[in-house]
């Protein structure tokens, strides 16, 4: 175990700093790829009726427990040099990292994102519809109504995202300097013993989604007050 000042050194190291910037690029952009994709389509499946939406409503609820290993394992037989994107090399680098968080979050923003909509649309759809708006330009109205519950769901999707490690190390690797987030910094720093250096890294982890979170709240809480 290390003791508290060497610790407290390898906190504010340039390791760790490094470490936490990948680790912050990489979630918050594949948040921001499946906040993109998934609050519109969340919101246009509690609009349109088409053949086949009932089934992708139950299969975004059914992938909220998608297992990330199986994710990563895919992503993995996809992106390696045998596999039909293995000309594109992005196997072991952050890139092929966001595509996995990506894959992990879209699931549960679609989901969260259409049960939020769908409530507005129930109460407010006849309405929206009266006042000449079509189905197009009501999805963006009703994300607007429900941008708290939308919010929500895009931080369910951080959620995700920042406390992932089984998809990104099988397609980053853990490389240091160039792969390593702090997740699997935490699992590396577990499996050589060092727990206090692991329940380091942990609280940092916690005190900086908690941090996130709350400051999207506030500024998104600022715009209805």
């Amino acid at each position: 175990m290390r003791d508290f000042a060497t610790l407290s050194a390898a906190l504010v190291s340039v390791e760790l700093r490094r470490i936490i910037a990948l680790s912050l690029a990489v979630s918050l952009s594949a948040t921001a790829l499946a906040a993109i994709l998934g609050v519109p389509l969340g919101a246009a499946l509690a609009v349109w009726r088409f053949p086949g939406r009932g089934a992708i409503v139950i299969g975004a609820n059914a992938l909220l427990g998608l297992p990330p290993v199986v994710v990563g394992l895919a992503l993995y037989l996809l992106l390696s040099r045998s596999g039909p994107l293995g000309g594109l090399r992005l196997l072991f680098t952050p890139v092929a990292m966001v595509i996995a968080q990506t894959v992990l979050a879209l699931p549960i923003i679609v989901a969260l994102a259409h049960r939020a909509a769908a409530d507005r649309w129930s109460e407010y759809g006849d309405a929206l519809m009266d006042l000449g708006a079509s189905k197009t330009r009501a999805v963006p109205a009703l994300i607007a109504m429900a941008r708290l519950s939308m919010l929500t769901a895009v931080l369910a999707g951080f959620g995700r995202t920042i406390s992932e490690v089984g998809a990104i190390i099988i397609v980053g690797g853990n490389i240091a300097a160039y792969t390593r987030t702090m997740t699997t910094a935490i699992v590396l720093e577990t499996s050589m013993g060092d727990l206090s250096f692991a329940l380091g890294l942990g609280l940092v982890l916690i005190g900086l989604t908690t941090m996130i979170s709350a400051a999207a709240f506030a500024l998104a809480g600022r715009s209805t007050w």
